[in-house]
């Protein structure tokens, strides 16, 4: 039996770690990973809190035999210091062996308790697995963010400078003014000030991806690159259900709603005895008497013992106790519950919000700053608008191009929350 407990332990491990489709199926250097699956593997390997969720089940899992074991039977001898003198001879030392047995149901409540356990601690392992892919995703998108982020920022520098040449050509040819030139260089200085933040911003969150992935290394993880796919569109109502009957928290909470419910009815066993029976032994030499019947022979006792539950004060507070907790539990996944749906709403708002904004900056917003953009060049070039108009152009642009790169950095992460509650990629 414990091998198979230890095999299933192996099994269901091995599973769980790679449960997340499209993981690759190469190993990844944990300094190296490219794809959010990689990370997704890495962190499922090596997190050191996942790791200790999966302990704690192995724990309460190993619980389920103890808990479904009678008591040990006990063995007892006794030597007689002083021979007793009876009519078939004396009585030199005593062999007892009791088995006590359990009122009928106690061992099967004990039983559903340790199981219920178990199972609540496996959803605890599911829950706590659910949140770190959470994390390694949402740290992951962020930081796809900032790399996408500098290549904007670098990409804008390098507009600037040719914006200030631009400027220096036309003050040389006495059509520009040297305002326009410092003004370059203003906005050139801003922006590459704003660039090494971008890039100093790479730290913290290197770090945090190193806590989730449990890496000590020195060294930068390479920028992810992601493939931009159209917007994900999800049925609110089916993702509502699908989080109240999946939610490993609130299946966590309906084992120990079930567990609480056995440890009622094991109180209300604590009203009825325990049984005891047992067998006694006692060796005993020839009678010093001749001719006595049935002389040496050993007596064999039967026992059968009963314990007394007269202390009902004390079995009423437990089951009180054990019902008031059946309630407890009751009550805490009902605020769970509600407090889920409540995050649930924000979650599927921000997603929803970010994949309007996202098609708003792509398909209209962008597209007119760049034209503008062009038209201000050719029109400042042709001496119609003034350098600022231009300047002005160049900065809505960069704008824009950040601003859709962080609503589609925020349409992945709340994708990332909502699978988070409902337990299921989406």
């Amino acid at each position: 039996m414990k091998n198979k407990v230890l095999l299933f332990l192996i099994i269901l491990k091995v599973i769980n770690l790679f449960s997340i489709p499209s993981f690759s199926q190469q190993p990844n250097d944990v300094n190296s990973p490219e794809k959010v699956e990689d990370y997704l593997r890495i962190a499922a390997m090596q997190n050191a809190g996942l790791e200790t969720a999966f302990e704690q089940w192995k724990v309460s899992l190993a619980q389920v035999p103890q808990f479904k074991a009678i008591p040990d039977p006990k063995f007892t001898y006794s030597y007689f210091i002083r021979e007793i003198e009876t009519r078939t001879g004396p009585q030199k030392q005593r062999f007892s062996i009791v088995q006590t047995f359990p009122w009928f149901g106690v061992i099967e409540s004990r039983t559903d308790i340790a199981a219920a356990k178990a199972k609540a601690a496996y959803q605890n392992y599911e829950a706590i697995k659910l949140e770190l892919f959470y994390s390694v995703k949402n740290s992951f998108y962020e930081y796809a963010y900032l790399g996408r982020a500098i290549d904007i920022a670098r990409q804008n520098v390098e507009l600037l400078k040719y914006l200030e040449e631009v400027a220096r050509t036309r003050y040389a040819a006495s059509v520009g003014s040297h305002p326009d030139i410092i003004r370059a260089q203003i906005e050139l200085a801003i922006l590459e000030d704003k660039l090494k933040s971008i890039e100093k911003l790479q730290e913290p969150i290197i770090a945090g991806l190193d806590a989730l992935l449990n890496r000590k290394s020195d060294s930068l993880l390479p920028i992810p690159k992601i493939e931009k796919n159209t917007p994900v569109k999800l049925d609110k109502q089916v993702q509502i259900e699908n989080m109240i009957s999946r939610n490993p928290k609130l299946c966590e909470l309906d084992f120990e709603i079930a567990s609480a419910k056995a440890g009622v009815e094991l109180a209300k066993k604590r009203f009825y005895p325990d049984l005891s029976i047992g067998l006694d032994w006692i060796q005993t030499d020839e009678s010093k008497m001749a001719g006595i019947e049935d002389s040496g022979q050993d007596p064999i006792i039967a026992m059968f013992t009963i314990n007394i539950p007269i202390w009902t004060e004390s079995y009423k507070a437990a089951e009180l106790q054990a019902r008031a907790q059946a309630r407890v539990l009751s009550a805490k996944k009902q605020q769970s519950s509600n407090d889920l749906l409540a995050q649930f709403e924000k979650y599927f708002y921000q997603f929803e919000d970010s994949s309007r904004k996202m098609s708003l900056y792509e398909n209209t917003l962008i597209p007119r700053a760049q034209e503008m953009l062009e038209a201000s060049e050719a029109a400042y070039k042709a001496g119609t608008v003034d350098f600022s108009n231009l300047i002005d152009s160049q900065r809505t642009l960069l704008e824009f191009k950040l601003s859709y790169e962080r609503e589609f950095t925020r349409h992945m992460q709340k994708l990332a929350g909502l699978e988070m509650l409902t337990g299921e990629l989406l």
